[in-house]
């Protein structure tokens, strides 16, 4: 006799601070959320030494703790946390319908409610040196990072609007910020350019890219190359930013959810509704714009709040068939 499929009232995939958030909000509403932390149990932060953004915490925290700190308050009120990668969803399209997922490609369990907080993915240049020092002064993110970079000299590389819009926030706190592009022009809005060359402590650097990151243990400089002469350089540097894009973690819900050009999950209006009924969305899954840890949170309790309502409607709508 075959084995019963375990049906969950709120399925909830990824751990990063949209998950816990939701996961706590779906608990308190007696959801009874299942969560699965993905390969990266945590997100993002886990790799982030120190959180010092994030409300609550006038001390700082390191990312790390932080998220175990959100798991344990899930937890407590009833969030059953799994390690585990959810591998494949057939979603089902009509209102009121059950949702199959595979876990780890073996496991088969069926949701009621599904909230996708997979997060998206920074992209690095792929060096060595680079995944070495992530945590002792290379980051993906100027606007969570840079302030512990005040006044010192940093450099960034990437040529479109985000890196133009990290280099300008950094040139604002830090006392210079070299910028590599490794094109003969950027890719970002003349807007953000004419941005980027009115600061004067800005040193933009074309047709260049990153050779190598200098330090053992922290950042301590920068040897750079000129692809069109083969010209090294060496600068000093303590902050290294990297902003070349991130890469949604959506390829499972391909087909499925509608998206936009770049994987991004589109949600509907102000709300976290999926084109699918049933499926919300919360995090950087669909946040390609502010990508912080805080607004990450705020999402993750509105798909709780949506998820909630969901199934209340689906009950109220069985009810009176019944």
């Amino acid at each position: 006799m075959s084995e019963a499929i375990e049906r969950i009232k709120c399925l909830i995939i990824g751990s990063g601070p949209a998950g816990y958030t939701a996961a706590i909000y779906a608990a308190r509403a007696d959801l009874k959320p299942v969560v699965y932390t993905g390969m990266e149990p945590g997100g993002q932060l886990t790799t982030t030494t120190e959180v010092d953004n994030f409300p609550g915490y006038p001390e700082g925290v390191d990312g790390p703790s932080m998220m175990v700190q959100l798991q344990q308050q899930a937890e407590r009120f009833g969030t059953e946390v799994r390690i585990g990668m959810v591998t494949s969803v057939e979603l089902a399209t009509e209102y009121g319908g059950i949702h199959k997922v595979t876990v780890d490609n073996t496991k088969e369990i069926e949701a009621e409610t599904i909230i996708i907080s997979t997060g998206a993915t920074a992209k690095y240049l792929g060096l060595p040196s680079e995944q070495r020092l992530r945590g002792g002064g290379v980051s993906a993110c100027a606007v969570c990072d840079g302030f512990f970079y005040k006044g010192q000299e940093v450099a960034i590389v990437g040529g479109g609007d985000t890196a133009a819009e990290e280099a300008t926030y950094l040139a604002n706190i830090c006392k210079k910020v070299t910028m590599l592009v490794r094109k003969d022009h950027m890719r970002a809005s003349k807007a953000m350019q004419h941005r980027v060359h009115s600061m004067e402590n800005i040193d933009l650097r074309y047709n260049t890219e990153v050779d190598e990151i200098l330090g053992d243990m922290v950042v301590e400089g920068l040897r750079m190359v000129n692809n069109q002469t083969g010209e090294k350089e060496e600068i000093p540097i303590t902050g290294f930013f990297v902003a070349i894009g991130h890469k949604p973690n959506t390829d499972i819900f391909k087909g499925q959810i509608d998206m936009d050009d770049t994987g991004y999950i589109v949600t509907e209006g102000k709300s976290t509704k999926t084109n699918v009924p049933g499926v919300f969305a919360s995090g950087d899954v669909q946040d390609k714009e502010y990508r912080q840890a805080v607004t990450a949170a705020g999402t993750g309790c509105m798909a709780a709040l949506d998820a909630e309502r969901y199934l209340a409607s689906v009950e109220s709508k069985e009810t009176v068939e019944a």
